[in-house]
Protein backbone atom coordinates (compact mmCIF):
# COMPACT_ATOMS: atom_id res chain seq x y z
CA UNK A 1 0.00 0.00 0.00
CA UNK A 2 1.54 3.67 -1.05
CA UNK A 3 1.04 5.72 2.25
CA UNK A 4 -2.37 7.95 2.20
CA UNK A 5 -1.29 11.15 2.60
CA UNK A 6 1.66 14.03 2.23
CA UNK A 7 2.37 15.36 5.22
CA UNK A 8 3.18 19.23 5.63
CA UNK A 9 5.66 20.41 7.26
CA UNK A 10 4.46 23.03 9.07
CA UNK A 11 1.32 21.29 10.24
CA UNK A 12 3.95 18.83 11.16
CA UNK A 13 6.10 20.94 13.44
CA UNK A 14 2.58 22.72 15.35
CA UNK A 15 1.21 19.57 15.92
CA UNK A 16 4.71 18.57 17.60
CA UNK A 17 4.61 21.58 19.36
CA UNK A 18 0.72 20.96 21.13
CA UNK A 19 2.43 17.47 21.82
CA UNK A 20 5.91 18.29 23.47
CA UNK A 21 3.43 20.96 25.93
CA UNK A 22 1.64 17.92 26.62
CA UNK A 23 4.01 16.11 27.82
CA UNK A 24 6.24 17.58 30.29
CA UNK A 25 6.59 13.73 31.50
CA UNK A 26 7.14 10.69 29.72
CA UNK A 27 4.10 9.71 32.29
CA UNK A 28 2.31 12.61 30.18
CA UNK A 29 3.69 11.74 26.90
CA UNK A 30 2.24 7.98 27.17
CA UNK A 31 -1.25 9.72 28.46
CA UNK A 32 -0.79 12.34 25.50
CA UNK A 33 -0.21 9.42 22.91
CA UNK A 34 -3.17 7.54 24.50
CA UNK A 35 -5.91 10.36 23.80
CA UNK A 36 -4.90 11.01 20.34
CA UNK A 37 -4.87 7.03 19.34
CA UNK A 38 -8.52 7.12 21.04
CA UNK A 39 -9.28 10.01 18.24
CA UNK A 40 -8.00 8.00 15.56
CA UNK A 41 -9.66 5.07 16.54
CA UNK A 42 -8.24 3.32 18.76
CA UNK A 43 -9.60 0.96 21.47
CA UNK A 44 -7.11 0.50 25.35
CA UNK A 45 -6.70 -2.91 26.33
CA UNK A 46 -5.85 -3.84 30.06
CA UNK A 47 -2.84 -5.96 30.65
CA UNK A 48 -4.33 -7.97 33.28
CA UNK A 49 -7.35 -8.84 31.41
CA UNK A 50 -7.79 -11.71 28.66
CA UNK A 51 -6.97 -10.78 25.32
CA UNK A 52 -8.12 -13.99 23.59
CA UNK A 53 -11.35 -12.30 24.90
CA UNK A 54 -11.03 -8.61 24.45
CA UNK A 55 -9.43 -9.28 21.19
CA UNK A 56 -6.14 -8.24 19.36
CA UNK A 57 -7.22 -7.09 15.97
CA UNK A 58 -7.88 -4.01 14.38
CA UNK A 59 -6.47 -0.79 16.06
CA UNK A 60 -5.54 -1.34 20.00
CA UNK A 61 -3.01 0.02 22.62
CA UNK A 62 -1.74 -0.61 26.19
CA UNK A 63 -0.11 1.89 28.89
CA UNK A 64 2.58 0.54 31.10
CA UNK A 65 3.55 3.72 33.10
CA UNK A 66 5.75 6.08 31.20
CA UNK A 67 5.29 3.68 27.96
CA UNK A 68 2.42 3.06 25.37
CA UNK A 69 2.53 0.70 22.84
CA UNK A 70 -0.13 0.68 19.95
CA UNK A 71 -0.92 -1.54 16.65
CA UNK A 72 -3.11 -1.68 14.10
CA UNK A 73 -3.48 -5.04 12.36
CA UNK A 74 -4.09 -5.70 8.66
CA UNK A 75 -8.39 -6.90 8.20
CA UNK A 76 -7.31 -10.27 7.17
CA UNK A 77 -3.61 -11.04 8.65
CA UNK A 78 -1.53 -13.58 7.41
CA UNK A 79 -0.14 -16.79 9.51
CA UNK A 80 3.11 -15.26 9.49
CA UNK A 81 2.69 -11.45 9.15
CA UNK A 82 5.69 -9.51 10.79
CA UNK A 83 5.51 -6.83 12.54
CA UNK A 84 6.56 -3.26 11.53
CA UNK A 85 7.63 -1.66 14.77
CA UNK A 86 8.62 2.19 14.90
CA UNK A 87 10.64 2.37 18.41
CA UNK A 88 11.50 5.33 20.51
CA UNK A 89 11.56 6.72 23.76
CA UNK A 90 8.91 9.42 26.11
CA UNK A 91 11.77 10.24 28.51
CA UNK A 92 14.42 13.02 28.15
CA UNK A 93 17.31 14.43 30.49
CA UNK A 94 16.88 16.96 33.59
CA UNK A 95 15.98 16.60 37.02
CA UNK A 96 13.80 14.08 39.11
CA UNK A 97 12.54 15.46 42.43
CA UNK A 98 14.20 13.50 45.20
CA UNK A 99 12.22 12.14 48.36
CA UNK A 100 11.09 15.23 51.22
CA UNK A 101 12.16 17.94 48.69
CA UNK A 102 11.04 21.22 50.47
CA UNK A 103 13.84 23.15 52.17
CA UNK A 104 14.45 26.80 52.35
CA UNK A 105 17.68 29.10 52.69
CA UNK A 106 17.98 32.47 53.61
CA UNK A 107 13.57 32.61 52.94
CA UNK A 108 14.36 30.99 48.95
CA UNK A 109 12.09 27.89 48.94
CA UNK A 110 13.93 25.40 46.74
CA UNK A 111 12.78 21.84 45.71
CA UNK A 112 15.43 18.82 45.94
CA UNK A 113 16.03 17.40 43.02
CA UNK A 114 18.79 14.51 41.35
CA UNK A 115 19.84 14.56 37.99
CA UNK A 116 17.99 12.46 35.24
CA UNK A 117 20.19 10.90 32.05
CA UNK A 118 23.14 13.32 30.59
CA UNK A 119 21.45 16.47 30.70
CA UNK A 120 23.39 19.45 29.76
CA UNK A 121 23.23 21.14 32.97
CA UNK A 122 24.41 25.06 31.67
CA UNK A 123 21.12 24.58 29.67
CA UNK A 124 19.01 24.28 32.58
CA UNK A 125 20.13 27.82 34.06
CA UNK A 126 18.19 31.39 34.29
CA UNK A 127 15.02 29.61 32.64
CA UNK A 128 11.41 29.18 34.11
CA UNK A 129 10.63 25.48 35.05
CA UNK A 130 7.70 23.43 35.55
CA UNK A 131 7.49 20.35 37.92
CA UNK A 132 5.19 17.21 36.26
CA UNK A 133 4.48 13.76 36.79
CA UNK A 134 2.63 11.30 38.87
CA UNK A 135 1.44 11.39 42.16
CA UNK A 136 0.54 8.19 43.73
CA UNK A 137 -2.31 9.08 45.95
CA UNK A 138 -3.98 6.82 49.26
CA UNK A 139 -7.66 7.30 48.42
CA UNK A 140 -10.38 6.96 51.13
CA UNK A 141 -10.85 3.26 50.90
CA UNK A 142 -6.87 3.06 51.73
CA UNK A 143 -5.76 1.97 47.90
CA UNK A 144 -3.43 3.79 46.07
CA UNK A 145 -4.46 5.82 42.95
CA UNK A 146 -2.38 7.77 40.27
CA UNK A 147 -2.71 11.29 39.13
CA UNK A 148 -0.96 13.59 36.85
CA UNK A 149 -0.20 16.90 37.92
CA UNK A 150 1.68 19.88 36.17
CA UNK A 151 2.17 23.03 37.33
CA UNK A 152 2.84 26.00 35.03
CA UNK A 153 5.97 28.13 35.45
CA UNK A 154 6.87 27.90 38.99
CA UNK A 155 11.00 27.05 39.24
CA UNK A 156 13.93 28.35 38.36
CA UNK A 157 17.94 27.11 38.67
CA UNK A 158 19.57 30.64 39.38
CA UNK A 159 23.12 31.14 38.05
CA UNK A 160 25.91 32.79 40.26
CA UNK A 161 26.64 36.47 39.10
CA UNK A 162 29.83 37.18 37.35
CA UNK A 163 29.98 39.58 39.78
CA UNK A 164 30.67 37.16 42.34
CA UNK A 165 32.78 34.42 40.06
CA UNK A 166 34.63 36.69 37.80
CA UNK A 167 36.18 33.48 36.10
CA UNK A 168 32.71 32.09 35.06
CA UNK A 169 33.53 32.51 31.79
CA UNK A 170 36.89 30.93 32.04
CA UNK A 171 34.89 27.36 32.39
CA UNK A 172 31.74 26.82 34.25
CA UNK A 173 31.61 23.92 36.56
CA UNK A 174 28.39 23.18 38.02
CA UNK A 175 28.22 20.70 41.27
CA UNK A 176 25.33 18.70 40.63
CA UNK A 177 24.37 18.64 44.77
CA UNK A 178 25.09 22.28 45.65
CA UNK A 179 24.23 24.14 42.02
CA UNK A 180 21.31 22.98 40.77
CA UNK A 181 18.92 22.64 43.35
CA UNK A 182 15.87 25.27 42.16
CA UNK A 183 14.19 28.17 43.97
CA UNK A 184 10.00 28.42 43.50
CA UNK A 185 8.97 30.67 46.25
CA UNK A 186 9.84 32.73 48.94
CA UNK A 187 8.79 32.77 52.62
CA UNK A 188 9.45 31.19 56.06
CA UNK A 189 10.03 27.21 56.06
CA UNK A 190 6.65 26.66 57.63
CA UNK A 191 5.11 28.36 54.25
CA UNK A 192 6.71 25.79 52.26
CA UNK A 193 5.22 22.41 50.98
CA UNK A 194 6.88 21.50 47.53
CA UNK A 195 4.19 17.98 47.74
CA UNK A 196 1.03 20.70 48.31
CA UNK A 197 2.11 22.93 45.44
CA UNK A 198 2.27 19.18 43.30
CA UNK A 199 -1.20 18.03 44.98
CA UNK A 200 -2.99 21.76 43.97
CA UNK A 201 -2.22 20.74 40.35
CA UNK A 202 -3.40 16.83 40.32
CA UNK A 203 -5.77 16.02 37.35
CA UNK A 204 -8.86 15.60 38.21
CA UNK A 205 -8.38 18.68 40.88
CA UNK A 206 -6.80 19.11 43.91
CA UNK A 207 -5.69 15.84 46.40
CA UNK A 208 -5.11 16.15 49.70
CA UNK A 209 -0.77 16.66 49.61
CA UNK A 210 -1.42 14.29 53.21
CA UNK A 211 -2.16 11.41 51.45
CA UNK A 212 0.79 11.15 48.64
CA UNK A 213 2.46 7.90 49.32
CA UNK A 214 4.98 8.39 46.49
CA UNK A 215 5.33 10.30 43.07
CA UNK A 216 7.88 10.39 40.15
CA UNK A 217 7.90 14.07 39.08
CA UNK A 218 10.30 16.00 36.95
CA UNK A 219 11.21 19.42 36.00
CA UNK A 220 10.46 20.55 32.45
CA UNK A 221 11.60 23.90 30.15
CA UNK A 222 8.22 25.95 30.53
CA UNK A 223 8.46 28.06 27.12
CA UNK A 224 6.56 26.93 24.76
CA UNK A 225 7.94 25.87 21.02
CA UNK A 226 8.41 28.07 18.87
CA UNK A 227 9.15 28.54 14.97
CA UNK A 228 11.93 30.90 14.06
CA UNK A 229 14.95 31.87 11.82
CA UNK A 230 15.01 33.05 8.02
CA UNK A 231 11.53 31.43 5.98
CA UNK A 232 10.04 30.09 9.27
CA UNK A 233 12.62 26.79 9.09
CA UNK A 234 14.10 26.06 12.54
CA UNK A 235 12.02 24.82 15.63
CA UNK A 236 13.37 25.29 19.05
CA UNK A 237 11.41 23.17 22.08
CA UNK A 238 12.62 20.81 25.13
CA UNK A 239 12.32 17.03 24.74
CA UNK A 240 13.00 16.54 20.83
CA UNK A 241 14.99 14.12 22.07
CA UNK A 242 12.68 12.05 21.99
CA UNK A 243 9.48 13.41 21.78
CA UNK A 244 10.17 14.50 17.75
CA UNK A 245 10.35 10.83 17.27
CA UNK A 246 7.46 10.11 19.54
CA UNK A 247 5.08 12.25 17.23
CA UNK A 248 6.26 11.21 13.93
CA UNK A 249 5.37 7.09 14.85
CA UNK A 250 2.25 8.16 16.79
CA UNK A 251 0.68 10.63 14.07
CA UNK A 252 2.17 7.94 11.23
CA UNK A 253 0.03 4.94 13.05
CA UNK A 254 -3.29 7.16 13.44
CA UNK A 255 -2.84 8.61 9.70
CA UNK A 256 -1.89 5.70 7.84
CA UNK A 257 -3.83 2.68 10.23
CA UNK A 258 -7.06 2.49 7.40
CA UNK A 259 -4.08 1.67 4.97
CA UNK A 260 -2.49 -0.46 7.00
CA UNK A 261 -5.74 -2.80 7.48
CA UNK A 262 -5.87 -2.96 4.16
CA UNK A 263 -1.95 -4.23 3.99
CA UNK A 264 -0.10 -7.12 4.55
CA UNK A 265 2.22 -5.97 8.11
CA UNK A 266 0.75 -5.38 11.78
CA UNK A 267 2.34 -1.57 12.46
CA UNK A 268 3.29 -0.96 15.70
CA UNK A 269 4.60 2.06 17.64
CA UNK A 270 6.18 1.26 21.18
CA UNK A 271 7.17 4.50 23.12
CA UNK A 272 9.58 3.14 26.00
CA UNK A 273 10.20 5.41 28.88
CA UNK A 274 13.48 5.27 30.97
CA UNK A 275 15.90 4.99 27.27
CA UNK A 276 18.16 7.81 29.07
CA UNK A 277 19.16 5.98 31.96
CA UNK A 278 19.76 2.76 30.45
CA UNK A 279 16.23 1.01 29.44
CA UNK A 280 16.35 -1.37 32.59
CA UNK A 281 12.97 -1.29 33.86
CA UNK A 282 9.32 -2.58 33.34
CA UNK A 283 8.49 -0.12 30.82
CA UNK A 284 12.60 0.35 29.26
CA UNK A 285 13.12 -1.67 26.09
CA UNK A 286 15.42 -3.96 28.01
CA UNK A 287 12.21 -4.78 30.22
CA UNK A 288 9.27 -7.48 28.62
CA UNK A 289 7.00 -4.63 27.99
CA UNK A 290 7.49 -5.18 23.50
CA UNK A 291 7.87 -8.85 24.14
CA UNK A 292 4.74 -9.53 25.88
CA UNK A 293 2.76 -7.35 23.85
CA UNK A 294 3.82 -8.78 20.86
CA UNK A 295 3.49 -12.80 22.30
CA UNK A 296 0.05 -11.74 23.33
CA UNK A 297 -0.94 -10.19 19.85
CA UNK A 298 0.42 -13.49 18.75
CA UNK A 299 -1.93 -15.47 20.70
CA UNK A 300 -4.55 -13.62 20.20
CA UNK A 301 -4.37 -14.31 16.44
CA UNK A 302 -4.35 -17.86 17.56
CA UNK A 303 -0.80 -18.25 16.28
CA UNK A 304 1.40 -21.02 17.33
CA UNK A 305 5.05 -20.65 19.04
CA UNK A 306 6.43 -21.32 15.71
CA UNK A 307 4.16 -19.25 13.70
CA UNK A 308 5.09 -16.31 16.15
CA UNK A 309 9.04 -17.07 15.65
CA UNK A 310 8.51 -16.64 12.19
CA UNK A 311 6.89 -13.46 12.47
CA UNK A 312 9.48 -12.45 14.05
CA UNK A 313 11.53 -13.79 11.81
CA UNK A 314 10.01 -11.64 8.85
CA UNK A 315 9.59 -8.47 11.28
CA UNK A 316 11.32 -5.35 10.97
CA UNK A 317 12.14 -2.17 13.43
CA UNK A 318 13.20 1.62 12.97
CA UNK A 319 14.45 2.86 16.39
CA UNK A 320 13.85 6.19 16.01
CA UNK A 321 16.01 8.73 18.28
CA UNK A 322 17.49 11.80 17.54
CA UNK A 323 20.57 12.30 16.35
CA UNK A 324 23.39 14.97 15.47
CA UNK A 325 23.95 17.79 12.91
CA UNK A 326 27.32 19.41 12.00
CA UNK A 327 27.92 22.13 14.35
CA UNK A 328 29.15 25.21 12.35
CA UNK A 329 31.13 26.50 15.52
CA UNK A 330 32.03 22.77 16.32
CA UNK A 331 32.70 21.10 12.98
CA UNK A 332 35.85 19.19 14.46
CA UNK A 333 33.42 17.23 16.61
CA UNK A 334 32.41 15.38 13.08
CA UNK A 335 32.97 12.81 11.14
CA UNK A 336 35.50 14.47 8.02
CA UNK A 337 33.01 13.11 5.53
CA UNK A 338 29.51 12.25 6.98
CA UNK A 339 28.58 15.83 7.78
CA UNK A 340 24.17 15.97 8.06
CA UNK A 341 22.94 19.35 7.61
CA UNK A 342 19.53 20.66 8.60
CA UNK A 343 16.56 20.23 6.28
CA UNK A 344 18.20 17.54 4.13
CA UNK A 345 16.31 14.72 5.53
CA UNK A 346 16.10 12.21 8.27
CA UNK A 347 19.82 10.75 9.46
CA UNK A 348 20.48 7.02 9.09
CA UNK A 349 22.51 6.27 12.68
CA UNK A 350 25.38 3.34 11.56
CA UNK A 351 28.21 2.47 14.07
CA UNK A 352 30.98 -0.24 13.70
CA UNK A 353 30.35 -1.37 17.52
CA UNK A 354 26.59 -1.72 16.82
CA UNK A 355 25.87 1.09 19.54
CA UNK A 356 23.56 1.29 16.25
CA UNK A 357 21.63 -1.80 15.04
CA UNK A 358 21.80 -0.70 11.47
CA UNK A 359 23.35 -3.22 9.25
CA UNK A 360 23.26 -3.14 5.32
CA UNK A 361 20.21 -4.69 5.08
CA UNK A 362 18.40 -2.36 7.42
CA UNK A 363 20.12 0.29 5.54
CA UNK A 364 18.27 -0.89 2.30
CA UNK A 365 14.85 -1.24 3.64
CA UNK A 366 15.08 2.57 4.99
CA UNK A 367 16.20 3.99 1.57
CA UNK A 368 13.21 2.18 0.09
CA UNK A 369 10.99 3.50 2.88
CA UNK A 370 12.57 7.10 1.82
CA UNK A 371 12.30 6.31 -1.62
CA UNK A 372 8.74 6.19 -1.44
CA UNK A 373 8.04 8.48 0.79
CA UNK A 374 9.72 10.90 -1.19
CA UNK A 375 12.30 11.98 1.75
CA UNK A 376 15.58 12.22 1.12
CA UNK A 377 17.89 10.65 3.91
CA UNK A 378 21.44 11.26 4.97
CA UNK A 379 24.08 9.21 7.15
CA UNK A 380 25.60 9.79 10.47
CA UNK A 381 28.67 8.20 11.69
CA UNK A 382 30.68 9.17 14.32
CA UNK A 383 34.26 11.06 14.32
CA UNK A 384 36.36 7.97 16.02
CA UNK A 385 37.65 10.37 18.40
CA UNK A 386 34.16 10.99 19.77
CA UNK A 387 32.24 7.75 20.56
CA UNK A 388 28.70 7.77 20.08
CA UNK A 389 25.74 7.28 22.17
CA UNK A 390 23.29 4.52 22.03
CA UNK A 391 19.71 4.04 21.65
CA UNK A 392 16.79 1.39 22.01
CA UNK A 393 18.29 -0.07 18.31
CA UNK A 394 20.74 -2.90 20.25
CA UNK A 395 18.81 -3.79 22.89
CA UNK A 396 15.96 -4.08 21.00
CA UNK A 397 17.71 -6.48 18.07
CA UNK A 398 19.37 -8.37 20.68
CA UNK A 399 15.81 -9.17 22.69
CA UNK A 400 13.78 -9.90 19.84
CA UNK A 401 16.52 -10.88 17.40
CA UNK A 402 14.38 -8.71 14.68
CA UNK A 403 16.38 -7.15 12.52
CA UNK A 404 16.34 -2.85 14.08
CA UNK A 405 17.36 -0.15 11.91
CA UNK A 406 18.81 3.05 13.76
CA UNK A 407 17.49 6.40 12.43
CA UNK A 408 16.12 10.15 13.54
CA UNK A 409 16.11 13.86 12.80
CA UNK A 410 18.78 15.55 12.97
CA UNK A 411 19.61 18.37 16.09
CA UNK A 412 21.66 20.44 17.52
CA UNK A 413 22.21 21.25 21.31
CA UNK A 414 21.07 18.04 22.11
CA UNK A 415 20.30 17.00 25.81
CA UNK A 416 20.19 20.68 26.40
CA UNK A 417 16.69 22.04 28.05
CA UNK A 418 15.86 23.46 24.24
CA UNK A 419 17.05 21.61 21.28
CA UNK A 420 17.25 22.52 17.84
CA UNK A 421 16.10 21.25 14.65
CA UNK A 422 15.02 22.06 11.03
CA UNK A 423 11.28 22.35 10.20
CA UNK A 424 11.40 20.37 6.95
CA UNK A 425 12.65 17.27 8.94
CA UNK A 426 10.02 16.91 11.45
CA UNK A 427 7.98 16.29 8.46
CA UNK A 428 10.24 14.14 6.78
CA UNK A 429 10.31 11.79 9.56
CA UNK A 430 6.84 11.54 10.04
CA UNK A 431 6.25 10.41 6.44
CA UNK A 432 9.02 7.86 6.12
CA UNK A 433 7.17 6.12 9.42
CA UNK A 434 4.12 6.12 7.01
CA UNK A 435 6.11 4.47 4.24
CA UNK A 436 7.52 2.34 6.41
CA UNK A 437 4.25 1.01 8.34
CA UNK A 438 2.47 0.67 5.14
CA UNK A 439 5.43 -1.25 2.91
Amino acid sequence: MEPSTAVDPRTAVEDLGRYVMESPSSFHAAHAAAARLEQAGFVRLDETEDWTRTGVRGRRYVLRDGAVIAWATPAEVPPAAGFRILGAHTDSPGFKLKPRPTSTAHTWHQAGVETYGGALLNSWLDRELRLAGRLVVRGADGAPAEHLTATGPVARIPQLAIHLDRDANKGLQLDRQQHVQPIWGVGQPEDADVLALLAEHADGGPVDPARIVGYDVVLADAQPPAVFGQGGTLFASGRLDNLSSVHAGLSALAREAEAVEQGRHIAVLAAFDHEEIGSRTRSGAAGPFLEDVLVRIGEGLGRSAAEHRRSLAGSVCLSADAGHLVHPNYQGHHDPVNRPEPGAGPLLKINADQHYATDAVGAGIWAEACARAGVGYQEFVSNNRVPCGSTIGPITAARLGVRTIDVGIGLLSMHSARELCHVADVAALGAVAGAFYTA
